[in-house]
C-alpha cells in the first residue's frame, strides 16, 4: 500500500521512547507487544487522519492481535520506524469501517 505520507514497504521497526511504552497499558490494558501484532496480522486497514496531521502525518491502523482484539492505532512515522501515538479497543464506528473493508 502506498499512502501520500505512508509508504509500508519502507518500514523497518518500530519507534517506542520510555515515556510512551508503557501508557496505552496502564491506560487500556494493552501491552505494546500486542500493539505491534496489529500491523502483522490481515486484514490491516490504514488512513491517514488529516484531522489531526498538521505537522505530520498520522494515520490510524484498524486490525487485530494475535489474541483476536480488535483495535485501533493511531501512528506517525520517524524516518522508517512506526511511532505509536496511542492506541485502543476498536469503537463501534471504527469497527463498521473495519468490517467493510
Amino acid at each position: 500500500m502506498q499512502f501520500d505520507c505512508l509508504d509500508v514497504e519502507s518500514i523497518v521497526g518500530f519507534d517506542w521512547d520510555e515515556g510512551n511504552i508503557h501508557k496505552n497499558e496502564n491506560k487500556h490494558g494493552l501491552k505494546w507487544t500486542a500493539i505491534e501484532e496489529v500491523f502483522f496480522n490481515e486484514p490491516l486497514v490504514i488512513i491517514e487522519d488529516f484531522k489531526h496531521s498538521c505537522i505530520e502525518c498520522r494515520c490510524v491502523a484498524l486490525g487485530y492481535n494475535d489474541a483476536s482484539d480488535l483495535i485501533t492505532v493511531i501512528f506517525t512515522l520517524r524516518e522508517d520506524k512506526i511511532r505509536v501515538i496511542s492506541a485502543r479497543s476498536m469503537s463501534k464506528k471504527e469497527r463498521k469501517v473495519y468490517e467493510r473493508a
